[in-house]
């Protein structure tokens, strides 16, 4: 059996890592790893076909020669390699979880703290038992800061997540009604993200903490957080800050509370509920010694991607595409947002949340109940468990996606500031070229 230990040198030799064997690296290590449907140990031979240097693998059928190199689990020697690589590494690196607004808040903390420092961060959504050990593993010596995403959708996962980033810094954006079927409801919502402070508790590192959240005031006040760093609101923060415009961009003003000064920026994101994003990374910038005209270099020069709280103008409508996924409580703060922009006609286009479980129906009944009290002029649900809910409802039901394509080129919605918004599954980027 190859060692973790052997196989950090063939990765020192060999430090490009792919699990597809369709980007395969050149002289890389190639881990086949299983899933429900597929077992890559079966590709091993292709991977080194197609340049590979070594194939990690875990059933000895595969081992075609010295290029093969055998382990007992192949997710867990990927996951104890990040850990060792961990170790070599002497930066600062900040791991954050939350409900909603993780990857945002992630690209905004690089985007500040690449105005100093070489940074990496977690490319995409590569947040998962998988996708944290290979970003850690992508980390090199050139790397001055590691901003590294952790999700989860049960108890335990960021627990593991930590153990491999092993993060000197963390912070949790909130904790709100996602993922309730794997959680267990919203206390196990609150466990699970809390393992992050748990992390930071045991070994005492620093936690960037929303003074503003009651939430995560409670939950850090049942630790024993030795170094707390507070942002918005709380026991002396380090900045807060406000809004001056969401027209529809956000521009806000925003004090540094140890130096008195105080400084504007205009951003490129859309929705209110993107300030205590942006807050907290100004205050990791501030942390870090950046200085004012970095940190706002940093906020304003970050443009939003992968459709969350993008604005796009179309011939017809103006869309916030808000598609990439959806919950509870980021429908709430969504539909509360588009209340409050000023536009001639308002349009929602809400789609089905998953992973909610039991709570689905009511949760479902509470975003309509929300959606018909807001200040829109249209609203439109699509999806099986909105179209459960349309009797008495007077507002627009289509059951799938496709049925809502044909009612939209029938009546198209034109003039519009349009929100779109619904779990990743729905596809409502589908919607798009008909508005």
């Amino acid at each position: 059996m190859t060692t973790t230990q052997q196989l950090y040198q063939h990765y020192l030799q060999h430090p490009v890592i792919s699990t597809d064997t369709r980007k395969i690296a050149p002289g890389g290590l190639f881990f086949a790893l299983k899933g429900d449907k597929f077992d890559a140990n079966t590709f091993a031979n292709q991977a080194i076909g197609a340049g590979a240097a070594f194939a990690i693998i875990d059933n000895p059928e595969y081992q075609l020669g010295d290029q093969y190199l055998l382990v007992d689990d192949v997710l867990l020697a990927l996951q104890d390699l990040a850990r060792h690589h961990r170790r070599q590494l002497n930066i600062p690196f900040i791991g954050l979880t939350g409900s909603n607004g993780k990857t945002t808040t992630k690209e905004l903390i690089n985007a500040v703290l690449s105005q100093q420092f070489n940074t990496l961060a977690t490319q995409g959504n590569l947040n998962n038992h998988i996708g944290v050990p290979l970003t850690v593993l992508s980390i090199n010596n050139s790397h001055q800061v590691a901003v590294i995403e952790m999700g989860a959708n049960h108890q335990k996962e960021i627990e593991l997540l930590c153990s491999i980033s092993q993060p000197s810094h963390g912070l949790i954006t909130n904790v709100g009604r996602a993922h309730l079927e794997g959680f267990g409801g919203v206390e196990g919502v609150k466990k699970g993200k809390g393992e992050l402070y748990d992390y930071l508790q045991n070994t005492n590192g620093v936690a960037f903490i929303n003074g503003k959240d009651p939430v995560l005031q409670e939950m850090q006040s049942a630790r024993t957080l030795n170094n707390k760093i507070f942002y918005g609101g709380g026991d002396n923060p380090l900045i807060t800050g406000e809004l001056i415009a969401n027209a529809p961009y956000l521009a806000l003003t925003w004090t540094n509370n140890q130096t008195q000064q105080s400084s504007n920026v205009d951003s490129q994101l859309t929705g209110e509920y993107n300030l205590d994003n942006i807050l907290v990374a100004i205050c990791i910038g501030t942390y870090f010694n950046l200085s004012t005209g970095q940190i706002n270099a940093g906020v304003s020069g970050y443009q939003p991607k992968n459709n969350r709280s993008q604005l796009m103008q179309t011939a017809s409508n103006t869309l916030v595409c808000d598609y990439y996924n959806a919950n509870p409580s980021s429908m709430a703060v969504a539909i509360d947002n588009i209340s409050q922009l000023k536009a001639n006609k308002k349009v929602l286009i809400l789609g089905d949340m998953f992973e909610l479980g039991d709570d689905s129906p009511a949760e479902h009944a509470e975003v309509i109940k929300k959606a018909m009290a807001a200040d829109v002029n249209e609203r439109i649900f699509i999806g099986e468990s909105f179209y459960h809910q349309k009797d008495a409802i007077h507002a627009i039901f289509y059951r799938t996606a496709e049925d809502a394509i044909t009612g939209l080129k029938a009546d198209p919605i034109q003039n519009a500031t349009v929100l779109i918004k619904g779990s990743r599954g729905m596809a409502l980027e589908r919607l798009v070229e008909l508005l």
